[in-house]
Formats: structure tokens, C-alpha cells, sequence
């Protein structure tokens, strides 16, 4: 076998393209790489998808194809690194952060990302990896940490953030039994303080999540200065423990509907 046979032009043209772009293809990184002009780029990128060595995440953007990927639906190992490319700006959210920063052992099938963009459906399937997205506001869009994943950086929310972002939106979180397990763990952990939820639940200024926040912290009898801080935020009006399920009982201390079975203590 004659090992001097010289590597195909398209093979040495995608890897000098590699040496820009990092994990992810884009046309821009295909003209500056190759100094080529943009329609070149995009039939570059066409002709190696047929070939079978990238593979399109979305208009004008591709992923790599391992030799170990030939032939597989899924062709990224780590799919938060096209999160930024995809959805961005936007960042890792609820369960899927919950599960990154050890606040649940519980596995989720999707990755759940938070993105200020209009969004078309709540489920997205890209390459094989499930997506769930919710559209958010640009004021929601703080309290996260930065992640490098290759050559690219990924936002996650942090510990506290991830708690409210749930308590917020406890669908994204798994409903509320699992939120409130989340909650626990993090009370009981060293992921962060009281002082830190409360911090970033009036930054959010939903006044419902003071009230789950404050429900679910007296059931597990405390902190009390928590429990203190979440009735000065008690805003008027009745809010659901979790709007995806009947609540039908009034906890009038907490302004809060909650499922009958629930009662006022800890249910674990």
C-alpha cells in the first residue's frame, strides 16, 4: 500500500477549513480559510455534504463527520456545541443544567436550552439529539456560566439561576415534584446560598416564583431567613404550585393553589 498517496483536495481544503472554524462549519469560516468568495464557500460545503464528510445543521451551517460517524444519524458527540450557533444568544437552562451542576441524578432525554429568538415549536430534533427550547426575554438572559467545549463557549445558567429559571417555568424543570427535589439538593448542598436565590428571583421579578420558592422551602422547615425574604417579595394576587397540573387547594399564607395531595409538609 503506497502510504505517500496524497490526501484528496477537498479532505486537505475541509481540514484547513477545520483549523478555523473548530468544531462547527460555517461559510464564513470556509472564506476566510480558503479565501474564497461566498458562493464558492456554500458549494464547497454543498459537495461535501454529498460527499458524506459534513453534515447541515441549518442553512449555512454544518457539522464535521468523523470516520467513526460515517453512515449515523448523530453526528456530534457533545451536543451543546451548536446550542450558540443554533439558538444563541441563549444558554443551557433547567433540567439539563440541573442535571451539569449535580442537582439531580434523574436523566432527561432532551438538552433544554433558553434562548431569546423566536421560537417554532418547543421541540426540535437536530441530527439525531433532541432539543427543548423556550423563547425568553432579554431581561431574563443573565445569572450564567461560561463553559468551553472545544473551541467553543457555552453559556449555562448557574446553580441559583437554574433553581428560579425552574421555579419560574417548572415544566423545564421536569414539573414540580422534580424542581422541588432540585431545590432540596441545593439547599443541602454547596452549590450556592439562600442569599443567591433571592438575588436572582427579584432580578427576574416574577412574583410567582417567591411564592413556590417560599411554599416549598417552609414544607422543608427552612431556612427561615428564606422563608423570611420570600414573604417580603409576596406580591398580591394567587399563583399555581405548578400550572401544568389541577391545583385546587389555597394555601392563603403563600397565595399559592396546590395539588390536594400535597398538604404542607415535605413530600419526598
Amino acid at each position: 500500500m503506497d502510504q505517500s498517496k496524497p490526501i484528496p483536495k477537498g479532505r486537505a481544503q475541509l481540514s484547513q477549513v477545520l483549523q478555523v472554524a473548530g468544531e462547527l462549519v460555517s461559510v464564513d469560516a470556509v472564506t476566510k480559510a480558503l479565501q474564497v468568495d461566498r458562493r464558492r464557500a456554500t458549494k464547497l460545503l454543498a459537495r461535501w455534504a454529498t460527499q458524506g464528510w459534513v453534515q447541515r445543521l441549518q442553512r449555512g451551517l454544518y457539522a464535521p463527520v468523523s470516520i467513526a460517524s460515517l453512515g449515523q444519524t448523530q453526528v456530534l458527540d457533545d451536543p451543546w456545541l451548536i446550542v450558540p450557533s443554533l439558538f444563541g444568544p441563549a444558554y443551557i437552562g433547567g433540567w439539563t443544567a440541573a442535571e451539569h451542576w449535580g442537582l439531580t441524578e434523574q436523566i432527561f432525554r432532551s438538552v433544554c436550552v433558553l434562548t431569546t429568538r423566536p421560537v417554532r415549536g418547543k421541540e426540535k430534533n437536530i441530527q439525531g439529539v433532541d432539543f427543548s427550547v423556550k423563547q425568553i426575554s432579554r431581561q431574563a438572559l443573565f445569572g450564567t456560566k461560561t463553559l468551553w467545549r472545544g473551541k467553543v463557549k457555552v453559556e449555562v445558567s448557574s446553580p441559583s439561576k437554574t433553581i428560579i429559571d425552574m421555579l419560574d417555568d417548572p415544566a423545564i424543570g421536569g414539573g414540580i415534584r422534580h424542581v422541588s427535589d432540585c431545590l432540596y439538593q441545593y439547599l443541602g448542598g454547596k452549590n450556592g446560598t439562600p442569599d443567591e436565590l433571592v438575588s436572582v428571583a427579584a432580578r427576574l421579578s416574577n412574583g410567582a416564583v417567591f411564592k413556590r420558592l417560599g411554599f416549598l422551602v417552609e414544607r422543608a422547615g427552612g431556612p427561615e431567613k428564606l422563608i423570611a425574604e420570600c414573604q417580603k417579595h409576596l406580591t398580591t394576587g394567587n399563583a399555581k404550585l405548578d400550572p401544568a397540573i389541577p391545583c385546587r387547594k389555597l394555601v392563603k399564607r403563600w397565595r399559592l393553589w396546590i395539588p390536594r395531595s400535597w398538604g404542607e409538609t415535605k413530600a419526598l
